[in-house]
């Protein structure tokens, strides 16, 4: 997850970089659609992560899941959220489901907390 952030920082810092005033604009139009307004950042952060699960990209699957993590969504509102994306995007969009949810348990550090757990249950 780290390494995703870096390369991502990295890489909007290169193409904002470029000068480029229209890719500066939809950059921004971007970011500014997820402020809070008539719906709240979190409901537009889940909205983003269902449409990019029926789009297919991981790359803003993983933003939107990182995004809606910061936003304290808990897991029944991802589940509900993923089979919206899942009825919506049909069969095709179960590997996409996957990772994310593989994902959503690295951002929130399940596998280490199991790992330990296990560590401790063997040393018992």
């Amino acid at each position: 997850m780290e390494e995703f952030k870096r390369f991502r920082e990295k890489m909007n810092e290169r193409i904002l970089g470029s000068g480029n005033l229209q890719i500066q604009r939809f950059f921004n139009l971007d970011t500014r659609a997820y402020e809070a307004g008539a719906l709240s950042s979190k409901v537009k952060e889940l909205l983003g992560l269902v449409a990019s699960l029926v789009l297919r990209c991981d790359d803003c699957v993983t933003y939107h899941l990182l995004r809606c993590v910061e936003q304290k969504v808990s897991d029944e509102e991802f589940f509900e959220a993923f089979n919206v994306a899942l009825v919506v995007g049909g069969s095709i969009t179960i590997p996409h489901l996957r990772r994310a949810v593989k994902r959503l348990e690295e951002a929130r550090g399940v596998r280490k907390r199991k790992r330990a757990n296990a560590r401790l249950t063997r040393s018992s």
